[in-house]
């Protein structure tokens, strides 16, 4: 999932550099809520790995 949100925001900055504000907001957006999904999932996982133990 950080993977697809690397790739997104690769997408945003080059969408950016070539004048594409529109896509290059949307890929930024989407780059943002799967950083956010992948935080989330990251600390549950620690969290139940942690009390597993």
């Amino acid at each position: 999932m950080l993977g697809w949100a690397l790739t997104f925001l690769v997408i945003a900055l080059i969408a950016a550099v070539f004048g594409f504000g529109g896509i290059a907001s949307a890929s930024a957006g989407i780059a943002q809520i799967l950083f956010f999904i992948f935080l989330v999932l990251f600390v549950a996982a620690i969290i139940f790995r942690a009390v597993r133990r």
